[in-house]
């Protein structure tokens, strides 16, 4: 496979110097590889993707396995300080929807849907920087390329060839790469609001009756200054902090 590292570079290198973009045949989880790199105090902006990725992970512990040619999973690792973290994973998921095509919705807090098929998966961590300005933070992106065949899938799957029949791994990647950079550094200025709007146009989940899992059923109000869930229940608005429990649509198995 041919990875146009060389272009993503010259798109990203004036945004963020030391920037450099690595491509690897197989490892266990990008994520997972930055991590590890960070907390051996090796912080430099770097893009780090997978043409295999044997240990992925989502969020809260889940596996995404991606396969080479079937999928595109990669990480982006810099160092950042904005002043509020919340609703960052909203902010990356507008972006990539935004990139990738119009039928893509966002379902809170990390993934993006084509209706209620799941297309791609955010895992967004972060390491702490040894002078105290800032964190690293470490975007890691899965997207299907291919759909996924076989079943156990807590949501069915959609691969983006479904709405683009071409995709490949490394024209997506160079779709991305600036943009996502770009929103970084939006959100590590200005936090969460000037992707609230945007969030909300693309919102999986508005006006849907819900349930949480900690048994709390009700109805998906959009999302507030920080980005936590909205949801009116038999007890009134409760805003949802992504830390605290999942949320599916009523009628989905909760995972």
């Amino acid at each position: 496979m041919r990875w146009p590292a060389e272009a993503v570079w010259e798109q990203v290198a004036p945004l963020l110097p030391g920037f450099s973009v690595e491509v690897l045949p197989e490892v266990g989880s990008t994520n997972t590889e930055l991590m590890g790199r960070a907390r051996a105090g090796r912080l430099d902006p770097v893009l780090l993707v997978a043409e295999r990725q044997s240990a992925g992970r989502g969020r809260l512990g889940r596996q995404w396995h991606g396969e080479a040619g079937a999928s595109l999973t990669f990480s982006l690792g810099l160092v950042l300080a904005p002043a509020d973290w919340s609703g960052l994973s909203l902010a990356v998921g507008a972006t990539l929807a935004e990139a990738l095509h119009g039928d893509i919705r966002l379902k809170w807090p990390n993934d993006l849907w084509v209706g209620d098929r799941k297309l791609a998966g955010i895992l967004i961590e972060t390491a702490a920087s040894p002078d105290g300005g800032g964190r690293y933070c470490i975007v890691g992106v899965g997207i299907n390329l291919a759909t996924p065949a076989g079943e156990g899938y807590a949501t069915p799957p959609i691969g983006l060839r479904e709405l683009a029949s071409g995709a490949e791994a490394g024209e997506v990647l160079l779709r991305l790469a600036d943009p996502l950079v770009r929103t970084l550094q939006a959100f590590e200025q200005f936090g969460f609001a000037p992707f609230r709007a945007r969030f909300a146009a693309r919102d999986a989940l508005a006006d849907r009756a819900v349930r949480l899992s900690d048994g709390t059923a009700g109805t998906a109000h959009g999302v507030d200054e920080q980005g936590a869930l909205l949801v009116h229940t038999a007890a009134g608005m409760k805003a949802v902090a992504s830390a605290e429990v999942s949320v599916r649509p009523a009628g989905s198995p909760l995972p």
